[in-house]
């Protein structure tokens, strides 16, 4: 297994936003998610993985149209005020096809899906998540999901308030505002997807193989730089007073499998 390079190694970055959520409780007991299953629409694919897309989504604008109480967490404003939340770590295959719904998958433990809900405010979506892409890359959902969140908790965020307010703002010009905000990142590292009325949705990043940020592939899509993007305002998310401390050194853990090949089998039942 490749030598992993964690993201989160980014931590100490002065100067930008650390916290994704002006503030977040996690209910004590979080919803009971549906089974996820491939489908003749969503078909089994067991591919070697090319390369990764990290996604996550501006809440604001999908709170702007979602209803129902199933959204209540994120959207509803008991448990948190949320900008952007982790949508999912996605292996990528090496062309326009990706590995999904590798392994069959029971539900989510509670715990798991707790520890994750301030990330992904979503009993559901975690469901989706491990069932549709973690399964390509681990044995136990846990080691995806803590590998998930250390990427999306190394980002960092321009102004979001004041990107709000620009008139005219190009998809191409947030997509440099928010690479400056993370050391060693590039526009053309990322894809910045709008709804059909060019409201910023979700901000995908690309990764090698090596979990590095990387170009993103021509096929991805995404707006066009020279698009127009509004930005649905959200909360103001402050720069964190208190030091945040150093992560302990990632180590290769058994029952990680990041290079899923039909044939691969797993690398013991340890949880890491």
């Amino acid at each position: 297994m490749h030598k992993l390079i964690f993201a989160f190694l980014l931590a100490a970055m002065p100067g930008t936003a650390l916290a994704q959520a002006a503030y977040c409780s996690a209910p004590s007991q979080p919803a009971r998610p549906e089974p996820e299953l491939p489908s003749d629409k969503e078909p089994k694919r067991a591919l070697p993985i090319g390369s990764y897309t990290l996604a996550i989504s501006w809440s604001p604008q999908f709170c702007a149209t979602a209803k129902g109480p199933k959204n209540s967490v994120q959207c509803g404003g008991r448990n948190g005020k949320f900008g952007f939340t982790l949508h999912g770590l996605w292996p990528d295959g090496y062309g326009k096809e990706w590995p999904q719904y590798c392994r069959a998958t029971d539900i989510v433990p509670r715990a798991v899906i707790r520890q994750n809900m301030c990330a992904t405010p979503s009993a559901q979506l975690i469901q989706h998540e491990w069932a549709k892409h973690g399964t390509c890359m681990a044995t136990k959902p846990e080691l995806y999901f803590n590998l998930s969140r250390a990427f999306y908790e190394s980002l960092r965020y321009p102004d979001m308030t004041t990107l709000s307010r620009r008139k005219n703002l190009t998809a191409g010009q947030f997509a440099e505002a928010f690479a400056r905000a993370n050391k060693g990142m590039k526009a053309n590292m990322m894809r910045v997807t709008t709804t059909r009325d060019n409201m910023l949705s979700e901000v995908w990043l690309c990764m090698d193989r090596q979990l590095e940020f990387a170009r993103c592939p021509a096929h991805q899509g995404g707006a066009a730089d020279s698009a127009y993007v509004k930005i649905a305002p959200g909360p103001n998310i402050l720069n964190p007073r208190r030091p945040v401390p150093p992560p302990a050194n990632p180590t290769k853990r058994p029952g990680l499998i990041l290079d899923l090949d039909p044939n691969t089998q797993p690398l013991g039942n340890s949880a890491g």
